[in-house]
């Protein structure tokens, strides 16, 4: 995500790097730069020209302190000029009503089925919603399934008319049902179009007329770059939406909707799409993603991934198990899924300030654990409880039972021990209590 755009812009900094203080040759010289970057990244020219006036206008005006140098300042200005150009702060969604109801538009293949049943998932685990999804797409029979599917998954109910080929009438009565049932929210899935047609405006205008939503969410594929932000604004223009839903940001995305779109239709980008699990949906921040844009990583959502994971109750009792040297391969194991549920490695790596750079040509698979959760799930219980009776032989059938090699066996074995003793001091008296630490990142 980002990637070349992070790069061009590094580059356009080291043009002012070690000069003596900002003049208005060495900005104009560097924005000229940074301005072909946004160009490159499929930013719209009026608004990639507006920006670096904004910067320009900024940095002249600026008393740069002896203590810092003028490229540091610059990258400051830049990075506050594109969070604000992506909406300053990050904003919540609008669940008010009984039942709160929410509708979702664009085109088809932009992501919109699955983004309702992340939205979904979401919204039940973190907000405790009892939520009804509504399948109002009744042209692509795919994707009514496709959202049962996606219910049976997550534990939500799909509210479905087989036959009935009227989307206003569907959502009409999805909406009495819910209020019979006591579901507070209503997701309602509407079909999407290969392009932007009268029919499909007319059609998803009159659902909105007839169930009247608290919330309407346009879901756009950001890999579409400048044809996502125009079909924004005709969407925008007809159904007057709440939201943007930046989708498929973990591809190959040059971010230019991501950039422009704000800018464009004055709507805020609320979600994002980073991967396919249903976990993978990010609330929009525009200081963070400034932040990974300009290679300062994200720590902070690194933070907030980890607590959702995290287990006050199974922290203690990790603790009292490594304090008393009982920490084995379970619990290795249990350490491994906590980490694949905060999401994509190679994306949860680029959190980390530095990181995103040097990952930048390394593959990481989301598979990486595969070998060593095979590894373990050959090991006996016993074996598994007590890691020192693994002696050679047993080795060579753990090795063959995962269809992995003796040597990465031992690899295996010889990480998890340097990790069984790092953490045996870090709970000991030489570091802070386990629990503690854990706690503390909460608070």
């Amino acid at each position: 995500m980002f990637d070349n755009l992070s790069d061009r812009l590094e580059k356009s900094f080291k043009l002012i790097k070690g000069q003596g203080k900002i003049t208005e040759i060495n900005v104009a010289e560097t924005l000229k730069d940074v301005r072909r970057a946004l160009l490159d990244a499929d930013v719209n020219y009026k608004i990639a020209k507006t920006f670096t006036d904004k910067v320009k206008e900024k940095a002249l005006g600026q008393d740069v302190l002896n203590s810092v140098k003028p490229g540091q300042m610059l990258v400051k200005i830049v990075h506050d000029e594109l969070a604000e150009l992506m909406g300053g702060k990050a904003t919540d969604i609008n669940i008010k009503g009984n039942p709160a109801i929410i509708l979702m538009a664009g085109l088809q293949g932009s992501g919109k089925t699955t983004f309702t049943g992340k939205l979904s998932n979401m919204l039940k685990n973190k907000k405790g919603r009892n939520i009804l999804m509504v399948a109002c797409d009744v042209y692509r029979p795919a994707a009514i399934n496709q959202l049962k599917v996606l219910g049976e998954q997550i534990g939500v109910e799909v509210y479905t008319e087989p036959g009935n080929q009227n989307p206003v009438e569907i959502a009409k009565a999805a909406i009495k049902y819910a209020k019979t049932k006591a579901f507070d929210t209503v997701i309602v899935d509407t079909a999407g179009r290969l392009a932007v047609d009268e029919q499909m405006m007319n059609e998803i205008s009159e659902v909105k007329k007839a169930i009247n939503p608290q919330e309407i969410l346009f879901v756009v594929d950001s890999m579409t770059g400048q044809d996502a932000v125009n079909t924004a604004k005709e969407f925008n223009d007809r159904l007057d939406f709440d939201g943007v839903i930046l989708t498929k940001l973990d591809g190959d995305t040059r971010g230019g909707a991501a950039l422009s779109i704000r800018e464009v239709v004055n709507k805020p980008i609320k979600f994002i799409g980073t991967g396919e699990k249903m976990e993978a949906l990010d609330v929009f921040h525009p200081d963070r993603m400034a932040d990974r844009i300009l290679g300062m990583g994200d720590v902070v959502s690194l933070v907030e991934k980890a607590q959702e994971q995290f287990d006050a109750e199974e922290a203690r009792k990790l603790q009292k198990k490594i304090a008393k040297n009982q920490f084995g391969f379970d619990d290795f194991l249990s350490q491994i899924q906590q980490i694949k549920k905060m999401g994509n490695l190679k994306d949860l790596a680029g959190m980390i300030p530095g990181m995103g750079k040097a990952l930048k040509n390394v593959d990481i698979d989301d598979d990486a654990f595969k070998g060593i959760e095979a590894i373990i799930h050959s090991m006996t219980p016993g074996e598994r409880d007590n890691p020192e009776i693994i002696n050679g032989s047993r080795r060579k059938r753990i090795a063959s039972g995962s269809g992995t090699t003796i040597q990465e066996v031992n690899r295996l074995i010889k990480q998890f021990d340097d990790t069984r003793k790092m953490m045996k001091m870090m709970s000991g008296g030489k570091g802070k209590n386990l629990a503690k630490m854990m706690g503390g990142m909460r608070r």
